[in-house]
């Protein structure tokens, strides 16, 4: 079973930075995917970013890329965002996520992924 916990979350004006951790526990991650998804309140999960665990390799929505760095540290087994230029449509929960296999270099759906922390408070004022 794994276990992922976020942390990180806070209040921010627009133009700050915040990094998310998430803390992975539970098994070895290699070959695993992770992602960074978020919801804004009465909006649909949007997925944000995603790394493949082995090679580091990562992938970005439009809205964020340029701005957001996904990040991990295999050493502690802990996954990051790093977020600057916030702005307020940034606001949101943000939910890590891990699959249990590569899932490739392309915008990923939540149903791809098994396993969710419960998420992180981002609010971006304006």
């Amino acid at each position: 079973q794994v276990q992922l916990v976020e942390s990180g979350g806070g209040l921010v004006q627009a133009g700050g930075s915040l990094r998310l951790s998430c803390a992975a526990s539970g098994r070895t991650f290699s070959g695993v995917t992770m992602a960074w998804f978020r919801q804004a309140p009465e909006k649909e999960r949007e997925f944000v970013a995603t790394i493949s665990w082995s090679s580091g390799v990562s992938y970005y929505a439009d809205s964020v890329k340029g701005r957001f760095t996904v990040s991990r540290d295999i050493a502690k087994n802990t996954l990051y965002l790093q977020m600057n230029t916030l702005k307020p449509e940034d606001t949101a929960v943000y939910h890590c996520a891990a699959a249990s296999k590569w899932l490739g270099v392309r915008q990923h759906s939540g149903e791809d992924y098994a396993y969710w922390g419960q998420g992180t408070q981002v609010t971006v004022s304006s």
